[in-house]
């Protein structure tokens, strides 16, 4: 059987479950996630499982916090004056909302506190600190892409969208 390698576009079904056994991503009732491997669209420990799997294997994994979105940083929690807000923006405390960094790119960041005169922010991803299991099914491997678009396609609106908020993702 051949094994995946880099650079190989995969196809997996997959299951993402924490230590509580909660489902926070799957591709049940949808197409199966596709990358190509060695793209930096998965987090590393991800890829590193699938690399080495063939056609229809299944398998059954736990990432450490470092193999998936790293240690909670404390550091990464922001506060803005509520002035700075634009006067219709009405953040609730766990939204998610897009920031915009110096570079102009949009990241994610969660709402922990909101009052008359302060909003307080949590730009740490939503997985990180956590230890996360993935149920996972190789159902497809080329050489070229065989999807549309082919991009990271695991990350759902709960989940963010790639490299936000979401599970196999980077």
């Amino acid at each position: 059987m051949e094994t995946i390698k880099s650079g190989q576009f995969v196809q997996v079904h997959y299951k993402g479950s924490l230590d509580n056994g909660e489902v926070f991503d799957s591709s049940q009732g949808r197409d199966p996630l596709e990358v190509q491997l060695g793209t930096g669209q998965l987090i590393k420990g991800f890829e590193n499982e699938l690399l080495g799997m063939g056609l229809t294997e299944k398998k059954t994994f736990t990432l450490s916090p470092e193999e998936a979105y790293g240690h909670r940083d404390e550091s990464l929690q922001h506060s803005f004056d509520r002035k700075e807000l634009p006067a219709e923006a009405q953040p609730k405390v766990d939204d998610t909302v897009g920031l915009q960094s110096k570079s102009g790119q949009q990241v994610p960041a969660r709402v922990l506190l909101v009052d008359e005169e302060k909003v307080v922010v949590d730009l740490n991803h939503v997985l990180a600190g956590k230890s996360l299991t993935f149920d996972i099914e190789v159902v497809g491997v080329s050489d070229t892409a065989t999807q549309a678009g082919s991009a990271c396609g695991c990350c759902s609106e709960a989940a963010g969208s790639c490299g936000s908020q979401g599970s196999c993702c980077s």
